[in-house]
């Protein structure tokens, strides 16, 4: 059951990343830095670099996470939950949660990418050891 918790606190930092894109968007449009139009198909007006941004990072919360879900669930479901392995998923939820803040604050690329390699290699290491757990049995 521990397995969830990294899982719930990924979820949790979408859903706040799409939230704060919204307020974004919705104030940007409010104080006319958007034209409103924009958004009917996203082409033909230009939008600030703080929404584009955003809106990449939301993106990002949709590509490698993906398999760090994959594999929690995979995890839980066939009861091979370890704390080595509920120790690497917070490790990876830490490492995005990092890049989150990096990546919509200072942006700096270098740290940036850092951190999205830390977080690649923790979660490469959590499906090598649940490979292994499965082949051990």
């Amino acid at each position: 059951m521990q397995i969830i918790w990294p899982l719930f606190a990924m979820v949790m930092l979408t859903i706040i990343i799409i939230f704060r894109l919204g307020v974004k968007r919705y104030t940007a449009v409010r104080n006319q830095r958007v034209n409103p139009k924009f958004y009917r198909l996203y082409r033909g007006y230009e939008e600030p670099d703080d929404l584009v941004a955003t809106s990449r990072h939301v993106i990002n919360l949709f590509e490698t996470p993906v398999l760090f879900y994959v594999a929690g669930i995979l995890i839980y479901v066939t009861d091979q939950v370890t704390w080595p392995l509920v120790l690497l998923a917070w490790g990876y939820v830490l490492m995005r949660y990092a890049h989150t803040v990096i990546h919509l604050t200072s942006n700096k690329l270098l740290i940036r990418f850092r951190l999205f390699l830390v977080s690649l290699l923790f979660l490469a290491v959590i499906w090598s050891v649940f490979a292994a757990q499965l082949l051990l049995g």
